[in-house]
């Protein structure tokens, strides 16, 4: 129980700031944002805290919203070319504690339905987030369409998430107290579209 305990305190998303501080951030946003093995970075919730973080002067609001938002970008251009360079051998590569294919099908999925726009849209999805500039790098997307897209999406993401974080703890006292339940309702949300397009899919093939 103690190994338990003291597992949920450190991945619990004050705790990670105030112990990675800034840089911890800037590098989860930009693994997560296109390294296939950033997948497991909590992005949104990270974001909200540092928003709620720097309404109680902690950290900066202009360097969090601005490299938070340049991290972003980073993150899937990175992806996008990796993508590029493996084509689509990807789709060969064994399962392995870091990658699982499943996650390239469901990404997939969202690109046959939304195409180009699921760059902008997998902002706000865990794990597509990650592995959608891969697959617009595999799928030989223009750089100049990827690009629009990446940099639209990652300044909403980015300075929405923050600024709701932000404002809610300059509107609400004592916000901390109700941080967790918080954070537990964007994650479940954000993993709305993916249960969504699970469910579709597999009734397409019932």
């Amino acid at each position: 129980m103690t190994f338990i305990h003291n597992f949920f305190i450190l991945i619990e998303p004050i705790t990670l700031l105030k112990t990675l501080g800034i840089a911890g951030l800037f590098f989860a946003i930009f693994a997560e944002s296109g390294l296939f093995f950033g997948f497991f970075f909590p992005g949104d919730s990270l974001l909200f805290t540092a928003g709620f973080l720097a309404s109680q002067n902690i950290l900066n609001i202009q360097v969090i919203l601005w490299g938070a938002f340049l991290c972003a970008i980073l993150g899937d251009s990175i992806g996008y070319w990796f993508g590029r360079k493996v084509g689509i051998k990807i789709f060969n590569k064994d399962d392995s504690f870091f990658f699982n294919r499943r996650h390239i099908e469901r990404t997939e999925v969202f690109y046959n339905r939304y195409g180009n726009k699921t760059i902008f849209l997998a902002r706000f999805v865990p794990i597509v987030r990650t592995f959608a500039p891969i697959l617009a790098g595999v799928g030989n997307m223009k750089y100049k369409d990827f690009i629009i897209y990446n940099m639209v999406g990652g300044f909403v993401w980015s300075f929405v998430v923050i600024l709701a974080g932000f404002f809610l703890g300059r509107t609400i006292p004592n916000l901390d107290g109700y941080l967790l339940p918080i954070i537990l309702l964007i994650i479940f949300i954000s993993f709305l579209p993916v249960i969504f397009e699970i469910v579709q899919s597999r009734k397409k093939a019932s």
